[in-house]
């Protein structure tokens, strides 16, 4: 969902260069020098006003953590509260998320979180879906070899073509959960903010955790 232009946003963007990238140029293999100390990398496509990206943040000082966020407001309401917070293993890139090699190196990121991607249900679109296999492609790339991508979505639809893309790519499940909210083997989730709205009217949230194949083993692709 696009948010409504705010004019405080692209002063405050302006104003601080230290925590977030504008379409970055040149920072291939080299985002870790943007934190305070060196640390497995996480990368959240999609972060909406970062609800989930700053939970995580706060939740594991051991990890460092950039949320990619195509939207200017969007991004903006997280640097506001990453102005307030001050989270050292926090960084923002305003940028589009549809070509990740543009931004990483290979195996520059440790974990991928895909949370409510635009579903794109209709059949014409399928190429646009971030499950799709150029995407995954990507993910794959910049994934280090022992990296996870985490992806949640409450459109079943979706997450049944995410489970037959991912399959089909060669990908391994770690985990496939049908009701992540009720599923006892979860203990940890944090929510997004239309996460916790959905869920809150009963809506049921699936997840999948997964992780690629070794480069040797990913199949050959037309």
């Amino acid at each position: 969902m696009r948010l409504r232009n705010k004019p405080w946003a692209a002063p405050l963007i302006a104003a601080h260069p230290e925590w977030i990238s504008v379409r970055p140029v040149g920072m291939i293999g080299k985002w870790q020098d943007r934190f305070a100390q060196s640390q497995p990398l996480a990368l959240e496509v999609g972060s909406g006003k970062g609800q989930f990206i700053i939970g995580m943040a706060q939740a594991h000082p051991e990890q460092n953590f950039i949320a990619l966020e195509i939207q200017e407001v969007a991004i903006a309401y997280i640097l506001r509260k990453q102005v307030e917070l001050q989270l050292p293993n926090l960084q923002l890139i305003l940028g589009d998320g549809a070509a990740l090699t543009d931004y990483f190196a290979p195996g520059e990121i440790s974990q991928l979180f895909l949370n409510f991607s635009d579903p794109w249900p209709k059949s014409r679109h399928e190429k646009r879906r971030l499950t799709y296999r150029h995407f995954l492609a990507e993910d794959q790339a910049i994934l280090a070899s022992d990296g996870r991508l985490q992806f949640k979505t409450d459109n079943q639809g979706f997450f049944e073509y995410s489970l037959v893309s991912m399959n089909n790519f060669g990908m391994t499940f770690d985990l496939v959960a049908l009701d992540l909210h009720h599923d006892a083997r979860v203990t940890d989730n944090i929510e997004t903010e239309y996460e916790q709205k959905f869920a809150s009217r009963g809506g049921r949230i699936y997840e999948l955790v997964a992780h690629f194949p070794t480069k040797k083993d990913t199949p050959a692709r037309a």
